[in-house]
């Protein structure tokens, strides 16, 4: 008997989640015995700068200190050193290496870092934090001194995007990338943190919600059919600007015909927005044309 195709997927979903040697912060290590551990000032005898650091950080005060994460620590010292006989979360594949930390890391923020996009792609925890950072540690214990340096080292395009002319405050210190995304994963698109675009967008720009007696509808689609959220070269971070950008859609209204030339009237302090200001919506009786 064939399945449904919803208890297909859904078979299928359970069996990913379930794959043998994927690493799962549900499936602990048995708990080392007393005699296995040797104390975080053993560690230091060895290590005097990393467990300096450690101790400044909020890793310090968990039960069993550095071997919370490395693991017990007697063979290691038994062996003089031997870099074999004690688990480094660097050393480790990706999955493995962030199944330590969720073993504490596993909700709120993080319940959903399993099957992400950073997950998927090979990005381990100790990609973008440092459990301990050399001197005074960083807000998150990330690996680089802020979020936009640490998120722009990959995000390239986006890092370009941010230093054009027209973009979101990220370089001046008032947002971070985590204001709109969450880095560890989401149920949403892009890792937003809200359900949709507009519903991230609203969350600052609450005068855009409405609701609006008329109502502009690539507006309520989706606020990126004409902005783009981390820059451009054109105000208000519009993609193309206008009269150009709505033009792409009111090619045949009471404006008809192609980009305007230079000389015309249209081209220079005549934008669309000088007619149509409330072009996200109006709640005026007369403003079926966003006049007012």
């Amino acid at each position: 008997m064939k399945r449904p195709p919803f208890l297909a997927f859904l078979a299928v979903l359970l069996a990913t989640v379930a794959l043998p040697g994927r690493a799962s912060p549900a499936r602990q290590e048995k708990a080392p015995a007393a005699g296995e551990l040797v104390g975080m000032e053993t560690c230091a005898s060895c290590h005097e700068d990393a467990v300096k650091a450690f101790k400044l950080t909020a890793h310090a005060k968990g039960e069993q200190s550095c071997e919370t994460c490395h693991g017990p620590g007697k063979a290691h010292v038994d062996a003089e050193g031997d870099k074999t006989k004690i688990r480094n979360p660097k050393s480790l594949a990706a999955a493995d290496s962030s199944a330590i930390c969720q073993e504490c890391h596993n909700k709120a923020g993080q319940k959903h870092w399993t099957g992400s996009t950073h997950d998927s792609r090979g990005v381990s925890c100790t990609t973008c934090h440092n459990p301990h950072p050399k001197g005074a540690p960083v807000k998150a214990l990330l690996a680089k001194p802020s979020q936009l340096a640490l998120c722009t080292g990959c995000h390239l395009q986006k890092k370009g995007q941010l230093m054009r002319s027209s973009h979101m405050p990220l370089r001046e210190g008032k947002m971070e990338c985590t204001s709109c995304h969450n880095a560890h994963g989401t149920p949403n698109d892009k890792m937003l943190l809200q359900t949709s675009v507009n519903q991230n967008c609203y969350s600052c720009h609450a005068e855009k919600r409405g609701p609006f007696l008329w109502e502009h509808a690539p507006v309520r689609e989706n606020c990126i059919n004409c902005h783009d959220a981390h820059g451009t070269m054109a105000d208000k971070m519009l993609k193309v600007k206008q009269p150009l950008l709505c033009q792409q859609c009111h090619q045949t209204s009471s404006h008809p015909g192609p980009a305007y030339p230079a000389q015309s009237r249209y081209a220079f302090n005549q934008a669309c927005l000088q007619c149509h200001p409330a072009i996200h919506g109006s709640t005026h009786p007369s403003g079926n044309r966003f006049f007012r």
